[in-house]
């Protein structure tokens, strides 16, 4: 199926025809000069490639393994720090809510807005982000089939939402581990979305180390490369320049400098697959 591009910002869209979009940043809001750091390096990267960005972080961190974990900065600091990234970088910026009452502020700044995986069947949080306006991101739940994404495709349309992405991040596998079945790609393509594959957190081993979330980082690169195959129309990736010093999800990260190297790869393979032309 040939799906219409979606429209992010003036600048940026997701599709058919679109070269391959990288929605990438930290977990967490922590400080605005690291997030900064952070987004300019891959922008850079992006603008060499001739890739279109989105810059990515989360205000808060809603549902952590231990009540002690660090949960992000909060809405209203969040988001004078995302329009303060978004004016110094000149990108599209995203990020998720997780209550229906934070849609509106949050759409006054971000481009595109995220629903988490574990909230993706949550009717009011999917129709509060429908009626802001703006391009609505979706990661597919971790129990959920990927047919089964036609509803939530269905709410939101039905509430005036035709800007709609969906992301795959992987299914749960038994205890604290996920698995990608790259088909689900394909299926959620025939919804007539354009789909994202998030590459680090389908690397979490939910609850596996110790009250936080463990994972492969070392597994981003190659499922990653396995989904722009298949025909993702972006790829989702969490970065820091010191994963492992990260105060969320350091685990599945990939370290701000290997960005670029695994930009260019998968740069190579969407153009060989054919997906934009």
């Amino acid at each position: 199926m040939i799906n219409q591009p979606v429209r992010i910002s003036d600048s940026v869209s997701c599709g058919s025809g679109q070269p391959l979009l990288v929605i990438a940043g930290p977990c967490v809001i922590d400080d605005r000069e690291l997030m900064l750091e952070i987004g300019q390096h891959v922008k850079s990267a992006c603008e060499k490639l001739k890739l279109p960005y989105v810059f990515k972080a989360s205000f808060d961190k809603a549902n952590r393994t231990s009540l002690n974990s660090y949960r992000g900065v909060g809405l209203e600091k969040g988001l004078e720090i995302l329009a303060w990234v978004k004016q110094n970088l000149g990108v599209p910026v995203t990020t998720d809510i997780h209550l229906p009452e934070q849609a509106a502020a949050v759409a006054e700044v971000v481009d595109l807005i995220q629903i988490p995986a574990f909230l993706a069947r949550q009717t009011d949080l999917l129709l509060s982000a429908a009626k802001t306006g703006r391009a609505v991101n979706v990661k597919k739940g971790q129990f959920m089939a990927p047919w089964d994404m036609q509803h939530v495709v269905g709410k939101l349309m039905e509430s005036g939402c035709e800007d709609i992405l969906l992301t795959e991040r992987g299914t749960f596998f038994g205890y604290g581990r996920l698995v990608n079945d790259m088909r689900s790609m394909i299926q959620m393509k025939e919804l007539g979305t354009p789909v994202v594959f998030d590459a680090t957190h389908s690397v979490q081993m939910p609850s596996a180390a110790d009250g936080t979330t463990g994972g492969q980082r070392e597994m981003v690169a190659p499922l990653a490369r396995a989904a722009v195959a298949v025909g993702c129309d972006a790829v989702f990736i969490e970065t820091h320049p010191n994963p492992d010093q990260s105060p969320s999800d350091g685990p599945n990260m990939v370290p701000l400098a290997e960005i670029e190297p695994l930009l260019q790869t998968l740069k190579k393979i969407d153009e060989v697959s054919g997906r934009c032309r």
